[in-house]
């Protein structure tokens, strides 16, 4: 069967009742979208063959709970189980990673200090940045680590975002402030923590 052909509740029944080769097609067919979720919310030390594997691991041990309805396809179910799986494997993961003075460069330091005090923000495209901002966002809950990649580093509008979450406009702007909060925290808390450090 080619993806064109393919009928997804046949193919679904099939793998439902213990067929292989249809569980083989369906997972070939799905593939594509859960590869995609997976890459955009994976946790950074778990490989994202793993993750796929998790979700399809979930995915056949819950083939019962899926209901067809008009209008929305088998891969919105699968993208909402993949990203669900991406979140419990983000709140899983106990090791925060340390920063240290002496591991940040120029860059980073200045981009510290905005977070920290709101001076100037450094020029776009430094470099130190994404690793500092990563480093920052690792230590936050995986749901705020999520909205602020999702807003800032992707740019993802807040209709997206609601759409990919279920929540209201006003409840991921909320979130995102929030965030950003407990972000610029973080960061004076690394501040407090070294202070015979120079900037």
């Amino acid at each position: 069967m080619t993806e064109e052909t393919i009928d997804v509740l046949a193919v679904l029944e099939k793998a439902r009742q213990g067929d292989p080769d249809a569980a083989c097609v369906l997972v070939g067919h799905l593939y594509p979208t859960v590869i995609k979720v997976v890459r955009a919310h994976r946790p950074q030390r778990m490989a994202e063959t793993d993750l796929a594997q998790e979700v399809f691991l979930k995915l056949f041990t819950r083939l019962d709970q899926f209901q067809p309805r008009a209008g929305i396809p088998l891969e919105h179910w699968v993208s909402r189980l993949a990203f669900t799986t991406c979140m419990d494997a983000l709140r899983g993961e106990k090791r925060r990673p340390e920063i240290r003075w002496s591991d940040l460069s120029e860059e980073e330091t200045q981009w510290l200090e905005y977070l920290v005090a709101g001076t100037e923000a450094p020029a776009p495209g430094e470099t130190g940045a994404a690793e500092l901002v990563q480093a920052l966002l690792s230590r936050l809950p995986p749901e705020d680590r999520l909205l602020l990649q999702w807003l800032d580093l992707e740019e993802k509008s807040v209709n997206e975002i609601a759409r990919l979450t279920g929540w209201s406009r006003s409840g991921v702007k909320v979130r995102a402030f929030r965030a950003r909060h407990k972000l610029r925290r973080l960061a004076a808390q690394f501040k407090k923590d070294y202070p015979h450090e120079k900037f």
